[in-house]
């Protein structure tokens, strides 16, 4: 019993450690924390640093999920040990003892925690999730997609002991995803890859025609020039990140 215990308390000590800020602080120079949407996964890893930075942030994050519970299936038969260390996992990258446990929102390390326990189930859902990805460009709509379909085909193969897990990291993924729901539902959510706009209303276009010539300038974010709109995608130079 002790031994479980203490294994649950490694599992989130494991869950706490902050792959996407270790990789941007120490390759990139940069603390996501304070830049783009202000979060440690991978997501805003890639936006700021990179994509191979992101994929790193995304794998390393998975890892710390499937090892503890990879390691707990080991030398315990018990459904509800297993549970209980992915949940380990989880609260410590929602909840970080090394950010004064504040954390990411925990998609890629229910990727991995699910790996060892439902690979299969996993894949279906992961499916669904990719292909909600490339028809919105949301990743915050195929992260809530994978949490929601995941539960649905742990029932449809029989998987009972592991439904109640399933739904309660459906119920933590959707919590931390609180304000992304709300900025989807107002249609106000930056997709993942950034969109050069073209002719707005206000004459977007022109203005960014214009500014071409204005001084050299270009738009902090991807090169342009800015087109003094006070849109995300061209914002002014000096402009705070996007949240």
């Amino acid at each position: 019993m002790m031994g479980n215990l203490l294994w649950i308390a490694i599992a989130y000590v494991m869950g706490s450690i902050p792959f996407g800020l270790v990789f941007a602080r120490t390759f990139c120079g940069v603390d996501p924390r304070t830049g783009g949407s202000r979060n440690v996964g991978a997501t805003n890893v890639a936006r700021l640093c990179g994509t191979k930075w992101g994929v790193a942030t995304l794998l390393c994050d998975a890892l710390k999920g499937a090892l503890p519970v990879a390691i707990a299936l080991s030398f315990s038969d018990s459904a509800l040990f297993h549970s209980l260390t992915a949940l380990a996992a989880l609260i410590g990258h929602l909840h970080s003892c090394f950010l004064g446990f504040k954390g990411g929102k925990a998609v890629a390390t229910t990727v991995g925690v699910f790996i060892p326990l439902a690979f299969g189930q996993l894949v279906l859902a992961g499916i669904a999730c990719l292909l909600v990805i490339w028809r919105s460009g949301f990743v915050s709509l195929g992260s809530l997609t994978l949490v929601t379909a995941l539960p649905v085909f742990l029932l449809v193969y029989g998987k009972w002991k592991l439904l109640p897990l399933a739904l309660v990291v459906m119920a933590l993924v959707y919590w931390s995803h609180r304000e992304n729901i709300g900025r989807l539902a107002r249609g106000e959510e930056k997709p993942w890859q950034k969109k050069h706009h073209d002719a707005t209303p206000t004459g977007c276009a022109a203005d960014d025609a214009t500014s071409t010539d204005q001084a050299g300038q270009t738009d902090p974010v991807d090169g342009q020039a800015p087109c003094g709109c006070g849109c995300a995608a061209h914002g002014e130079p000096g402009a705070a990140p996007e949240k």
